[in-house]
């Protein structure tokens, strides 16, 4: 019965060592961390990647607004793959210590992993400031631009085709209206007035 008795308690524990090796490592992928800086910067801590990891800085500072990218393979080091929150958590401590979370950081160190290879460090990659007004800025400029030109279309009046003048024809003063002036005078003259219209013709031909 002993030796039964043993043979279950260690075919218990082997279960439950199993149980401990199967359970999923714990990430930190997408996680946030808030903090503010020496200086009252107020920073938000962002993770993404897998086996190479990125981390994201924004701060905003009295108007501005500035932030920073790292990449590495923290994933190397042994303590980082047991407790990744503990790794990010001290990075967020030594940001915290400094004036400026992004300029005098080109590299993030730990204590749990400071005999790691060279890889497992975060380096930083990219950097950048701008007000953080300036969306808004660029959307007022953008209506201004847009009002300008709707005003100067507005302002140009149409130009239509001028109005077309009727052509006034020049009276003619030929030969041939002296000549049926004559043959008329000369009809009414010597001609009875039922015939004024066949003299004025015969006189116009033998004139013309």
């Amino acid at each position: 019965m002993k030796s039964f008795a043993l043979l279950f308690l260690v075919v218990i524990c082997g279960m439950g060592g199993l149980g401990q090796k199967l359970k999923p490592k714990k990430r930190s992928n997408g996680e946030e961390i808030n903090f503010r800086t020496k200086t009252k910067d107020v920073c938000t801590m962002s993770i993404s990647g897998d086996e190479e990891m990125k981390l994201r800085i924004e701060c905003k500072s009295q108007g501005m607004s500035y932030w920073c990218e790292f990449a590495g393979k923290p994933s190397v080091c042994r303590a980082f793959r047991k407790n990744p929150k503990i790794y990010w958590n001290q990075i967020a401590m030594e940001l915290r210590k400094l004036p400026h979370a992004c300029e005098s950081t080109q590299v993030l160190k730990t204590t749990m992993c400071q005999k790691a290879p060279t890889e497992a460090l975060m380096k930083q990659i990219a950097t950048g400031m701008e007000p953080e007004d300036l969306a808004n800025q660029e959307k007022s400029v953008q209506k201004t631009s847009t009002s300008m030109r709707g005003a100067g279309r507005s302002s140009v009046k149409k130009i239509g085709k001028p109005p077309m003048l009727p052509l006034i024809k020049p009276t003619q003063h030929g030969q041939g209206s002296e000549n049926e002036t004559e043959a008329m005078k000369l009809a009414r003259e010597h001609c009875w007035e039922s015939l004024h219209g066949f003299c004025s013709y015969i006189i116009g031909i033998f004139r013309g």
